[in-house]
């Protein structure tokens, strides 16, 4: 008897000293399973904050800037002369979904979709910009609209310098928006920013003869350029200009 107790015994030891192991081992191992979540959601985290962190960073220092102090000098911009031009005589209102095409890259007037892009609105990218067509009858109410192509899309320096712009024209009729492959041809070579306003005699702004699509081009962003362009018309020399 006593024998068997003994083996029973050390039956007994081996058996806790097994259960206990195991036990270590389940600690052990939800012990890492838990550092590899708490590793993953910092992670998470971090990818999420660092980009935020700096955006907010970007955009807190250009907002102390002056319009004329964003992108580059208007010298450094390489801008075109404006070029001004006769309208088509045309402002129909075409609604979705008949196509329409413009003969200029990008245009500055003619036929366009019933209603404008949202007034408030003042900066655009690619994934969420309006219809071209919209963005016409903007200009029809006055819009002075600043065009920026893909070259300009990866550059994120010269895309930070364009959102401050349109930030600092809250009292202006004013729209940032991109231009793409899929919306016409390119701008002239070298050139990566359109500016443009469709204009007319501010005593008479329905006589069609005397409106004007202006465009300035240049191969870069320059606040001091996109001022003076916005400042060379009132609003009132516009087709609609009391439509805000």
């Amino acid at each position: 008897m006593a024998g068997k107790k003994e083996r029973e015994s050390e039956r007994r030891a081996i058996a806790d000293k097994l259960r206990r192991e195991q036990e270590r081992r389940e600690k052990r191992r939800n012990l890492l399973f838990l550092v590899g979540i708490v590793v993953v959601v910092v992670g998470l985290l971090a990818a999420a904050v660092i980009p935020y962190v700096k955006n907010q960073r970007r955009e807190h220092a250009l907002a102390g800037t002056a319009l004329d102090k964003l992108g580059v000098s208007e010298s450094a911009a390489s801008c075109d002369d404006i070029l001004s031009k006769k309208t088509d005589h045309n402002q129909q209102h075409i609604p979705d979904p008949t196509p329409i095409t413009y003969p200029d890259s990008p245009p500055s007037f003619g036929p366009h979709r019933p209603s404008p892009a949202a007034f408030e609105r003042k900066f655009y990218t690619a994934q969420d910009r309006p219809e071209v067509a919209t963005l016409v009858h903007n200009l029809e109410h006055g819009y002075t609209i600043l065009w920026y192509d893909e070259t300009i899309s990866k550059d994120q320096k010269q895309k930070d310098a364009i959102e401050a712009i349109a930030k600092k024209m809250d009292e202006e009729r004013f729209i940032a928006a991109p231009w793409t492959s899929d919306d016409g041809k390119a701008f002239p070579d070298g050139k990566h920013v359109a500016l443009t306003r469709w204009t007319a005699d501010a005593k008479d702004p329905s006589n069609e003869s005397l409106q004007r699509g202006n465009w300035q081009y240049c191969g870069g962003v320059s606040g001091q350029v996109v001022g003076n362009f916005v400042d060379k018309w009132p609003n009132a020399e516009s087709p609609e200009p009391g439509i805000f």
